[in-house]
């Protein structure tokens, strides 16, 4: 035999053995537990045979086990062999699972943030459920909020940020739009203006607008002189033109395609909580994973 198991040893592999598959602790564990894992396999495979050879009932060719001295009690072979079975389905699934864990994500991805003082809106890295990620814009995932100063060019014209296009979309396009002659109606901005805004600026833009909207009556907005659906549970003309618009600026920013590329398999979650019954487009972290998906199958090709 060669050598002994410790407690220590198996401890570690029944608490690696139970961690979630995508979790950010089973993710991140280092290679030297890997290798731990491999030798435990080999070890507790070499123990089991050996005590195979001596358990009662069967043909005993080869006695190698050395016997417990009088006086000390015995464990059954037969528990201890069914034991250490177990234990060599449990490495060996545990020891696939790590060995093809790629791609390996960063650690402070899941990183612990106090609650205290946070925003209510917000929803923190550690609230992540196994095998997702909350786009945090605490970190480099970010990137993929609406509000990242990430600026494209979208049927030539350019915008500092996905927030401000789409809040854009709800100021009115010139002195002849129904909602620049609305009587009594103020728009602080111009939608020029509007499209050159990043994160809560861009937000509270278009809550102005909102209002407005409301006060009027309408549930439109408009792009190139054409009006739409605004808030349609349908993936219409504004869900459209917010997912060509996403691809515009993953394809024109190679970090975010970059940061996009290294989520992997990864289940994209928002960083704040959206309402209920939103419209497909406020989903931004689904339609990140549908480009996603068909960028890896491209580079597949």
């Amino acid at each position: 035999m060669r050598g002994r198991i410790s407690v220590k040893k198996v401890d570690e592999l029944s608490t690696a053995a139970a961690l979630p598959p995508h979790s950010a602790e089973r993710l991140c564990l280092s290679d030297a537990l890997l290798s731990r894992l491999r030798g435990c396999a080999s070890e507790i495979r070499g123990t089991a045979s050996i005590l195979f050879l001596v358990v009662p009932g069967e043909a005993q060719p080869h006695r190698t086990v050395r016997r417990q001295s009088r006086g000390k009690s015995t464990v059954p072979r037969w528990i201890v062999l069914s034991g250490l079975l177990l234990m060599v389905m449990i490495v060996n699934t545990a020891a696939g699972n790590f060995q093809h864990r790629k791609p390996r994500y960063p650690k402070h991805w899941w990183a612990t943030v106090p609650t205290e003082g946070k925003p209510d809106w917000e929803i923190l890295p550690q609230e992540a459920g196994p095998g997702e990620v909350i786009l945090s814009k605490r970190n480099e995932l970010g990137l993929l909020s609406n509000f990242a100063a990430t600026p494209f060019t979208f049927r030539g014209q350019r915008y500092a940020s996905l927030e401000g296009f789409w809040q854009m979309m709800l100021y009115p396009e010139g002195p002849k739009d129904p909602r620049a002659r609305f009587p009594d109606l103020e728009w602080k901005y111009t939608r020029a203006q509007v499209a050159q805004m990043t994160a809560f600026e861009a937000k509270a833009a278009g809550t102005l607008a909102e209002e407005n909207m409301k006060r009027m009556g309408i549930d439109w907005c408009t792009f190139a002189g054409k009006r739409f659906r605004y808030r349609s549970q349908l993936r219409g003309q504004h869900y459209r033109l917010i997912v060509a618009a996403t691809l515009a600026k993953m394809q024109q920013n190679p970090q975010v395609r970059k940061v996009l590329l290294a989520t992997g398999d990864l289940v994209l979650k928002p960083d704040h909580h959206s309402e209920p019954h939103a419209p497909p487009e406020w989903r931004y972290y689904e339609i990140w994973m549908q480009i996603r998906s068909k960028l890896q199958r491209d580079l597949k090709r």
